[in-house]
């Protein structure tokens, strides 16, 4: 006999896993994207001694955010995964067991809680299994074996012969989007499994924030106002 509230409380434990594995990866973006777009930033840093740990900073924050999402999608079946999590919410019985206990956490009795219930999860439950189904079998597919691939080779391990020689790199366009998918797809698990309204584009603003002040000090040697300052010639 299937033991539905552990089952509950085990995709609660994945989706609290997945809370903080988000929560690292939007730290390392929204740091990193400055590094990577900021043109005045570039110029500061110009060429130089100090641009090369700069360099050096910037590749370290796109592979750990990388290594991050990926942790979220992972294969092995003791990992955190949303294929998963998503295998779950369509099974009819779990998600009943689900609805009832969001229901009782309520702490109303009217026999109109649970239904109430079902229609305010019933929709999140869609739009995250269309996220999932996105990048399980749909147009997201191709970017998310592409990443896989690259952890698998260049980041986690490193293989001398690739296995996929003609793997072609994600564009920033879609790493761009696959992190924002992620984004959200936390953010509906968050409310539909944990009850917690969380706004993980409004946490994504302060780190954007908070790496604004960061950055605005970074300049390399040949830069008036580094301490270090040699005058180009």
């Amino acid at each position: 006999m299937r033991d539905l509230e552990a089952e509950i409380n085990n995709v609660k434990d994945a989706v609290r896993a997945a809370q903080s594995e988000i929560a690292l990866a939007i730290m390392f973006h929204e740091t990193w994207k400055p590094a990577a777009y900021d043109e005045d930033l570039h110029k500061r840093m110009g060429n130089s001694y100090a641009t090369h740990s700069f360099q050096i900073v910037r590749m370290s924050l796109r592979r750990e955010m990388l290594l991050t999402l990926l942790r979220l999608w992972d294969t092995n079946t003791q990992s955190l995964r949303m294929t998963a999590i998503a295998e779950k919410l369509r099974d009819k019985k779990f998600f009943d067991a689900l609805v009832a206990d969001r229901a009782r956490g309520t702490g109303l009795a009217s026999t109109g809680v649970v239904p109430a219930m079902r229609e305010a999860l019933q929709p999140e439950k869609d739009a995250a299994l269309k996220l999932v189904g996105k990048y399980k079998d749909g147009a997201g597919k191709p970017v998310l074996e592409n990443l896989r691939t690259l952890r698998n080779e260049r980041l986690a391990h490193r293989q001398i012969a690739p296995a996929s020689p003609n793997m072609a790199d994600a564009t920033d366009e879609e790493i761009e989007g696959f992190y924002n998918d992620s984004l959200e797809l936390v953010r509906l698990l968050l409310s539909l499994i944990l009850a917690t309204a969380f706004d993980l584009q409004d946490a994504a603003k302060v780190y954007r924030h908070h790496a604004t002040f960061f950055w605005a000090n970074a300049r390399g040697e040949r830069t008036p106002g580094h301490p270090n300052y040699r005058q180009p010639g």
